[in-house]
């Protein structure tokens, strides 16, 4: 977690190299409104959602900055107003020690997105149906379950499966993107992995995939991700903060977003502009809340 607020300067730093730097066509009059800046978490999710919230304000008149940060990070930065707004908060379960620890310096503006599934995750073909079979069947995951960031809640959930079930098996941390390269490698191989899954997640569009019962329901039921601001930005800027409550999507179409995304030379801000040229209905729902 920081230690101390982000600085302006490592902010438009962050923006520089991973979002890239400029105004966008309507760049006097994002001037006049004011920049937003975003926080998110480096998931395939949250980089779509993120992209199309960014393209929608840039729409508004506002320029946008995004960083992509740890979870704790992210929280973190919100809580202290070095960042604005998240659109990445998965709750009540993935992201419950973060608003625990800082709900009392955000603002939860509602849910955007709901119908989403945290557990361990194979493919189709496994012979393994429940998180309770897996150490009669260590040897052919090599022991190992394949994670995503450390800093992930559904990592500090997994170890939890771990231990209530006495599991024989490593929790491996890496990031979204080696989760997922582990699982094409096995699939390919037409061999058995089992890996750290939520959805919505494009993995599930690419292969045939299912999640592993969970009897003693650690992973908890269906969550829904959330739109958090910082405390002061109704008051700063209250069109921006509209926009922003009323963001709200399905699992499908986010799906259509992170599908585009995982096209080769694939630029999720762009694609993010392409899918809101293409939804004006839908995101025009969005900017008459600030009317």
């Amino acid at each position: 977690m920081l230690k101390q607020p982000l600085s302006r300067h490592i902010r438009f730093a962050s923006l520089a190299l991973i979002a890239g730097a400029g105004l966008t066509a309507g760049a006097a009059q994002a001037q006049d409104k004011g920049n937003v800046h975003l926080a998110y978490v480096e998931w395939s999710s949250e980089v779509a959602s993120t992209n199309v919230v960014r393209a929608v304000l840039e729409q508004a008149g506002y320029e946008v900055d995004m960083t992509s940060l740890s979870a704790a990070a992210m929280w973190q930065s919100l809580a202290t107003g070095d960042a604005d707004a998240i659109v990445a908060a998965w709750l009540p379960t993935t992201h419950a020690d973060y608003m625990e620890r800082v709900g009392d310096d955000v603002e939860d503006l509602g849910v955007n997105l709901d119908g989403t599934k945290l557990g361990l995750v194979v493919p189709e073909y496994t012979d393994v149906d429940s998180i309770a079979e897996l150490n009669d069947n260590a040897d052919t995951f090599n022991g190992e379950i394949i994670g995503i960031d450390p800093g992930a809640g559904l990592m500090g959930l997994t170890e939890e499966v771990i231990e209530t079930y006495d599991l024989d098996l490593d929790l491996r941390s890496g990031s979204g993107a080696t989760m997922t390269a582990a699982l094409a490698n096995a699939i390919q191989n037409e061999e058995d992995v089992v890996v750290t899954g939520w959805t919505p997640h494009w993995k599930f569009a690419r292969w045939d995939l299912k999640y592993l019962e969970d009897p003693e329901n650690v992973y908890g039921g269906a969550e829904q991700i959330h739109t958090i601001a910082r405390q002061g930005l109704e008051e700063d800027m209250p069109e921006a903060y509209a926009i922003l409550e009323a963001f709200e999507w399905t699992p499908e179409q986010m799906g259509e977003v992170m599908l585009m995304n995982q096209e080769d030379d694939a630029d999720p801000y762009e694609n993010a502009k392409q899918w809101v040229e293409d939804n004006q209905d839908v995101v025009e729902e969005w900017l008459s809340a600030a009317e």
